[in-house]
This record gives structure tokens, sequence and C-alpha cells, in this order.
């Protein structure tokens, strides 16, 4: 779609919009994210040259996540901010412009509506999905501020629980950068449960050139922030998303005591 000042936009009218935020009213001083929510492709992509076996797996969205996301919000009466696109149309956790913005490559699946895209396409892409989140959360934690309201943003995000034919032992981790007040709570208290292995910045950790939300938002906002991730295979189904949120609802409700929560340094 031509829009009028000649930009060539992937959505048009009467498509899906990229942001979705639950309980926006929601009075609780966590603020959670989740980029790798939904798995929307837009219709004038197609389905990326790619069969839709593929467009079911971890390569297109963080499965599990988007139920465990709303049942935790509900529970702590906290906002969530998701993107219902999937990471493949253009990762919303990646500096845009990166080689992993919007693969070629994902794991070992090629992605053929992804190769040879112009500078000009790409760009349509993150001024269609990208930006509209990406605002959405800036403007929501610019708001919170403007109210005196303690915010502590929580990037939430589920992962494969094998990856290039290695197993992963860890049910749960925390992702963290510069971050150093949440996460290790989050480490001591999932770590007290007993029945878990838990990973500290495991399978991933937070940076710069790999991470956007997190450094972007939470970072240089001065906000305290953790990333969580957990394996998909405990959140696969309803009943394992209903556990999870419990949980965490449970032991963030137990951690926000101890934070200390005050307006942040920087703004």
């Amino acid at each position: 779609m031509t829009l009028p000042d000649g930009n060539i936009s992937p959505l048009e009218p009467g498509n899906i919009a990229p942001v979705h935020q639950y309980n926006a009213a929601g009075r609780s001083p966590f603020l959670f994210t989740c980029d790798h929510y939904g798995r929307l492709i837009p219709p004038s992509l197609g389905d990326l040259g790619l069969p839709s076996g593929e467009l079911v797996r971890h390569i297109a969205w963080d499965i599990g996540i988007a139920g465990v996301a709303e049942r935790l919000a509900q529970a702590l009466d906290a906002h969530l901010i998701a993107q219902r696109y999937s990471r493949l149309v253009i990762d919303c956790n990646r500096p845009p412009g990166v080689a992993s913005s919007i693969p070629i490559l994902s794991e070992a699946t090629t992605i053929p509506g992804n190769e040879g895209l112009s500078r000009e396409m790409a760009e349509a892409r993150r001024r269609a999905i990208f930006d509209p989140y990406h605002h959405c959360i800036d403007a929501v934690i610019a708001r919170r501020l403007a109210e005196q309201r303690p915010t502590v943003l929580v990037a939430l995000h589920s992962f494969t629980p094998v990856y290039a034919g290695i197993a992963r032992p860890w049910h749960i981790g925390t992702l963290y950068h510069r971050g150093k007040l949440l996460p290790p709570l989050l480490l001591k208290a999932l770590r007290a449960e007993g029945d878990l292995v838990v990973g500290d910045n495991e399978p991933y950790a937070v940076s710069d050139q790999t991470d956007y939300t997190i450094p972007v938002h939470g970072e240089a906002r001065g906000l305290t922030n953790s990333g969580i991730e957990i394996r998909q295979d405990l959140v696969a189904d309803e009943s394992g998303q209903q556990q999870w949120a419990e949980r965490l609802a449970r032991i963030l409700g137990e951690i926000e005591p101890l934070l200390g929560l005050h307006l942040p340094l920087m703004s």
C-alpha cells in the first residue's frame, strides 16, 4: 500500500493494529512488555514464502508467552503492552538495521520473503510495526512518570527447550545488562522455590547490540527492569500458562516491597 506521502506500508486499512494493550488502567508499578506476543503477518506479505508449519514455531513468535503475560497482568493489576506481528516481519526486540531485525535466516530456516528487501521496504516495516509499538511504550512510561508513578519494566519472553540440538536445562531465566536491582532479587526468589533450574542471564543475556526494549525503555529511562524467559514446553498449554502466571504474580508481589520504589533518576 502506498500512503499519501509516498511511503509504502505493509499494512492496509482494516489490518489488525500492531499494538495490543491489556489492562491499560492497571495500578501496579509493574509494566509488562511482550515483544514476541503474536505471529501475524500482514496479508500484503503473504506467508513470507514459508510453509504453515514454520509459522507456528519459535522462529515466528514466543510460544506460550501471550497467555502468561495476560494472566500475569490481570493477577497483579498491571499494564501489558504487546506486539501482535511476527518477529519474522520485523523483530521488535532488535535495533533496526541489524541483521536479525528482519532475518533472512532464522535458526536453520531461510525466510524467502525477507530476501532482497530494499532499504525502503525495510523502513516501511519499521514505520508500520516497530515504531507504533515502541512509541506506545515510550508514551506510557512518560505518562506514568509525569503522574509520579513508580514503574518497573519487565520484558516477558519464552525460549525453546532445545537449541541447535542441545537441551536447555533451565525452566526460567532472568535477563539483564545494567539493571542490578530486580534481577538478583528475582534470581534469589526463583531459586528459593526449590523445584526450578534458574538461569542467570541464561539462555540469553541483554546487550545494546542484541536487544532493544530493555536498553531503550528500561536502562535509558533509569527504570528498575529485568527480562524473564520461560521455557516453552512449560507454557505451551493454558494450564501451564496459568500456573506460571500465578507463580510469577506471587514472586513479584513478594519482591515489590523490597525494591524501594521511587521515581527514576533519568526521564
